[in-house]
Order: C-alpha cells, then sequence, then structure tokens
C-alpha cells in the first residue's frame, strides 16, 4: 500500500473544493482532478473510496470548521437576544474570512449530499444549539415553532445580506449595497422581535455592543449562493 502525503491530501481537498464552487458538483470528476493537482487518478484512490466519499469528507471538514467558528464566545445558557447576536457575528465572521467554504456548504445544503445531516458539526454544537433554544423556549424568550421555521427567521436574513454584500450589490436598480455593524444591528433587532412570544418584554438591548457604522471587511468578492 502506497504511503499517504498529507501534502498530497490537503492539494486535492482544495482544487476539489474550488473546482465545486466554480462549477458545481457535476464539474467535479476525479480524472479531471488528478490532472489539475498534477497527481494520478490512482493517487486519489488512495485517500478517498470515489468521488461521493471526496465530497463529505469535504462537507464533514467545512462543518466542523464552521461549528467551531459559531461557538467562539458563545454561552448556551445566555439570553436568547445575546446568545442569537453572538452567533450572528461569528455566522458573519466566518462567511466573510471564508467566502469559498461558506459557497461550498450552502451548495451542499441544496444537494442530496445535505441528507447525511452535517456530520462535522458534531454533538458539541449540536447539543449548545439545542440547549440555547430549550433555555429560552422556557424563560419564555423565544416561541416554539418547527427547527425549520427557527432557522429560516433566525439565520436565512443574515445570510441573504451576506451575499448582497459580498455581491457588491442589492436588489436590481440598486446601488452598491454593503452591509455593516449597525445595519446588521438593526436587522437583529427585527429578527428577535419576530421570534419572541407575544406579550414577552425584550431585554436584548443591556447587554448590545455599541453599533458601528464600519463596514465588514472581507478577503474577496464571491457569492455565498
Amino acid at each position: 500500500m502506497r504511503a499517504r502525503d498529507p501534502k498530497k491530501e490537503r492539494a486535492i481537498r482544495a482544487k476539489a473544493l474550488d473546482t465545486i464552487v466554480r462549477q458545481g458538483f457535476d464539474g467535479l470528476s476525479m480524472q479531471k482532478l488528478a490532472k489539475e493537482v498534477g497527481v494520478s487518478p490512482a493517487t486519489i484512490y488512495i485517500y478517498f473510496e470515489d468521488r461521493d466519499d471526496l465530497i463529505l469528507t469535504l462537507y464533514r471538514e467545512e462543518s466542523r470548521k464552521m461549528a467551531e467558528a459559531t461557538l467562539v464566545g458563545f454561552d448556551p445558557s445566555a439570553s436568547f437576544a445575546v446568545g442569537l447576536r453572538v452567533q450572528w457575528k461569528n455566522r458573519a465572521r466566518y462567511c466573510l474570512e471564508n467566502p469559498r467554504e461558506a459557497h461550498f456548504l450552502e451548495q451542499i445544503r441544496h444537494s442530496p449530499f445535505h441528507s447525511h445531516d452535517e456530520p462535522g458539526k458534531g454533538r458539541d454544537f449540536i447539543e449548545a444549539m439545542r440547549a440555547f433554544c430549550r433555555g429560552a423556549i422556557e424563560r419564555g424568550e423565544l416561541v416554539r415553532v418547527p427547527v425549520e421555521v427557527y432557522w429560516s427567521v433566525a439565520f436565512a436574513p443574515l445570510y441573504q445580506l451576506l451575499k448582497f454584500h459580498l455581491h457588491g450589490r442589492g436588489l436590481s436598480g440598486t446601488p452598491r449595497f454593503v452591509l455593516d455593524e449597525k445595519l446588521m444591528d438593526q436587522t437583529l433587532d427585527l429578527v428577535v422581535k419576530a421570534l419572541t412570544p407575544v406579550g414577552a418584554t425584550l431585554a436584548q438591548t443591556a447587554s448590545k455592543p455599541a453599533s458601528s457604522t464600519h463596514s465588514l471587511r472581507h478577503p474577496e468578492k464571491k457569492a455565498i449562493s
């Protein structure tokens, strides 16, 4: 059995991810990938069983990285408004610093590979999110809705704003769009209000950081999806 070369494996992964982002899943073939990396097709099979195994390996790795980034400074016992704010900041930072990887995860989300239930996120991430939502519901800070509804209201607005920001433009006919801290905070406040049970008192302003009008930076302009 041929020895594994970590450097070669990283090159294969990087080129595969780049190909998927640029050309979609149909654009990835083992023969073409081997040629672009400068190895024989047989070399790729030392590291991956087949094309699907390669894609799922990338999926696990990038899911793990994003999960770890999301949990930085996050306390599952925090109030809903404060905890969601930390998640928004972390998710936005990850997407802006890793636009290709974020785009790849978005592609996965709309493909059959998503049925594998994001295996890279791990139990720590899943349990932290469950504890956070469970605590918020018990304290009357979060309305009880199906998880799909929760995710769509809690995070879809953020990802759409990030797409506009990375594209460098908003809706058709509108001028250049720049997502800054002030606009993100304004949108987040609307999201928290939408998910707060009727009659509950919002307390997110107590721990809200001072808003900034500085734009969020990103290393390159690439659409997330």
